[in-house]
């Protein structure tokens, strides 16, 4: 059997180290040095450059619809918070968003954010807070009709403290949920990140509620330390 490397030269031109180590510069946390030291070497990180996406959340949402299958051509899909657009990058083919697959139905993506993105083929982005009122009507105008794909990979900002970010993630999380039942069309599906921590059952009974079936899920590409997982709720009752 092969030896894994060692990480040491043990015969002057041998194995070698390939993790990249970064040091920790003046005025940089340590744990912002982790973090940098960990977005290096992570291989989706590479992936994802190497590929041409957005970012390595990407890879999250092509896991997700790899196993459930909601983002199927002709699909009329709402992307919350969808900065940088990684994940609209992955539905544009996967709905027919620029209408490459022959025969297949057009899907359409309406992607809103606070913030300004860069153009994506295939996707339309707004800045827009989805908690701001007629948010959902808009939206609906934009999309050309109700939606058959809510999803959203929001974080609330970090404060630092873990229960409280729990909190605050769980609470942003309901709220899609609630613009997901003004804006899905019935049989559709809602797709969110949630944190572990404990206040996840006031989702989980209000979608159980409103979908047929609901599944938490921990994709491959989601980071084994993180306490990140995704609720995935299909078959809106409407």
């Amino acid at each position: 059997m092969a030896k894994k490397p060692t990480g040491k030269n043990t015969s002057g031109r041998g194995q070698r180290d390939l993790t990249v180590k970064v040091k920790t510069a003046r005025g940089r946390r340590l744990s912002s040095t982790r973090w940098l030291q960990r977005q290096l070497n992570d291989p989706y990180v590479k992936r994802a450059q190497i590929e041409g996406y957005r970012g390595r959340a990407a890879f999250k949402i092509m896991e997700l619809d790899d196993k459930y299958r909601f983002l199927v051509p002709g699909a009329l899909v709402v992307d919350l918070g969808c900065a940088p657009g990684g994940w609209a990058q992955v539905a544009v083919p996967r709905v027919n968003a620029l209408g490459e697959k022959s025969g297949k139905a057009v899907g359409r993506i309406v992607g809103i954010d606070l913030q300004e993105l860069e153009p994506l083929a295939g996707a339309e982005f707004h800045q827009l807070d989805f908690m701001d009122e007629g948010a959902d009507d808009q939206v609906k105008e934009w999309l050309g009709g109700k939606a058959d794909v809510v999803m959203s990979d929001m974080a609330a900002s970090s404060s630092g403290h873990k229960q409280t970010d729990h909190l605050r993630i769980m609470s942003l999380c309901e709220t899609a949920a609630y613009f997901a039942f003004d804006v899905l069309t019935e049989g559709g599906t809602f797709v969110a990140k949630v944190l572990a921590g404990g206040a996840e059952g006031d989702l989980q009974k209000l979608l159980k509620q409103k979908f047929k079936a609901v599944a938490n899920v921990k994709p491959p590409s989601s980071r084994a330390d993180s306490s990140e997982k995704f609720v995935v709720a299909t078959g809106f009752r409407g």
